[in-house]
């Protein structure tokens, strides 16, 4: 395996983009659990108008505004029927009493003759057939309806308003509108108008399967002690920051410092063996994960097993990158049975900020999402000093005043509770100082 390759931060983010693509597309119901966050292949399209018909905006009474004088003087008429939502009122006028004659059609032919009066309506409820308009409940001589008590109501006293109080059928959504573009994130804002448009089923690109692996003989499983041993906090946090970009996740925890003992635990989680046959290649297994990401083992240490299992022959694509950047400068990338597999290192903080810069926009790719996060440029608040040579990254909090280190020791994990983003300072900076500006990646942005 030759030596590292020298490369920028954008450089090995087009590198690690380059090895994955967008997963397949599968038809999941909008009322499944796991809607949300899966990302559209294919625009979303109305099936259905948004309101479905014409409905009261309002508790009123609809009347057919042909009855109200135009001056808006008040007249008293008669409480025809009930309308509430979930119980439509058909044609209303079939008793006996006051009408207004029929008009005729296109055809001739003269309609049936309505009875003048209103109808008892409830917000949501269908408006009436031959009725174009609803008054409030609380501009009528009724004041006010009770809840739960039936109509009683013989007649009522109301006048002609400036507005309808209806909401037309296809006012806010028409059928075939576009509902979302390829490329959005199912969000529960979609969701609701998705359904209320008659969509059942939405065409996303599968979730993406991450595997997360920490390696180091030192690390200990969570709970647990034993001299000279740290807890395994990188295999959580990794495991934590690949759901949270919308991923499924497998975490194996913590593998020691040992060859064969990593290469068994990609094997375990890149997929399953075919049948009676040995997992000498690629074709051999039938893929469960989309991605592998491991911690630990790419610097150039005695113990650096990643490095060690690199230089076995047994992956593929080997590339193994010396990014300019504090932290993260060791990385790797290769696939293991023809998975992808990123290898960041294994301090805490460089772990964090190399999952953010590089397999985070890979997860966004795998799941469909399209181009990368955005950076935004901010304020600083407080100064800092920046490493000669290397592009900085640099866990912040952004605040009213602009943005400050996260800690005083910037690089200590203690910094990444608090930080919200990460600030990347150019190569050819040694000094942040209070007013300039600086380039901000948000870390709460989902994928």
């Amino acid at each position: 395996m030759t030596g590292p390759t020298p490369r920028t931060i954008a450089e090995h983010v087009a590198a690690t983009l380059a090895r994955v693509c967008p997963l397949e597309v599968v038809d999941v119901r909008l009322d499944a659990d796991d809607v949300l966050g899966l990302v559209l292949a294919r625009d979303v399209v109305a099936a259905t108008p948004v309101p479905a018909f014409d409905n009261s905006a309002m508790d009123g009474y609809a009347v057919r505004q042909g009855d109200l004088p135009d001056d808006g003087t008040e007249v008293t008429l008669p409480v025809l029927a009930d309308a509430r939502p979930g119980h439509p009122v058909g044609v209303v006028g079939a008793i006996s009493g006051p009408t207004r004659p029929g008009s005729e059609d296109e055809s001739g032919q003269r309609s049936r003759p309505q009875r003048s009066g209103v109808v008892r309506i409830m917000t949501g409820a269908p408006l009436p057939d031959g009725f174009d308009a609803v008054v409030p409940v609380e501009r009528t001589s009724t004041g006010r309806f009770v809840a739960g008590r039936p109509t009683t109501e013989r007649t009522v006293t109301l006048g002609r308003q400036h507005r309808d109080h209806v909401r037309r059928a296809g006012t806010d959504v028409g059928v075939g509108a576009v509902l979302a573009r390829a490329g959005a994130a199912m969000i529960p804002g979609l969701v609701a108008v998705a359904a209320a448009a008659g969509v059942t089923t939405v065409p996303v690109h599968r979730r993406p399967r991450v595997a997360v692996i920490s390696t180091g003989s030192e690390l200990a499983a969570l709970g647990t002690t034993a001299p000279g041993t740290i807890p395994d906090s990188n295999s959580l946090m990794l495991a934590a920051l690949a759901r949270a970009a919308g991923a499924d996740v497998v975490r194996v925890g913590a593998v020691p410092d040992d060859a064969r003992a990593l290469a068994s635990a990609l094997d375990s989680v890149v997929g399953m063996k075919s049948a009676g046959l040995e997992p000498s290649r690629p074709a051999d297994f039938i893929p469960t994960t989309d991605l592998v990401v491991t911690s630990g083992g790419v610097s150039a240490g005695a113990s650096d097993v990643v490095r060690e299992v690199l230089a076995a022959g047994s992956a593929q694509e080997v590339d193994v990158a010396a990014v300019a950047m504090r932290p993260g400068r060791p990385q790797a990338l290769a696939a293991w049975r023809g998975v992808p597999w990123i290898a960041v290192p294994g301090n805490p903080v460089s772990a964090f900020v190399s999952f953010t810069l590089f397999a985070r926009p890979a997860v966004r790719r795998l799941a469909g999402r399209r181009g990368l996060p955005a950076d935004r440029t901010a304020r600083v608040a407080r100064g800092w000093s920046s490493p000669p040579g290397a592009e900085q990254v640099l866990p912040v909090i952004t605040g009213p005043d602009g943005v400050s280190p996260a800690a005083r020791d910037g690089h200590h994990l203690s910094a990444l509770p608090a930080a919200d983003a990460l600030a990347i300072v150019p190569a050819g900076v040694t000094e942040v100082a209070a007013g300039d500006e600086v380039a901000v990646r948000p870390l709460g942005e989902a994928t």
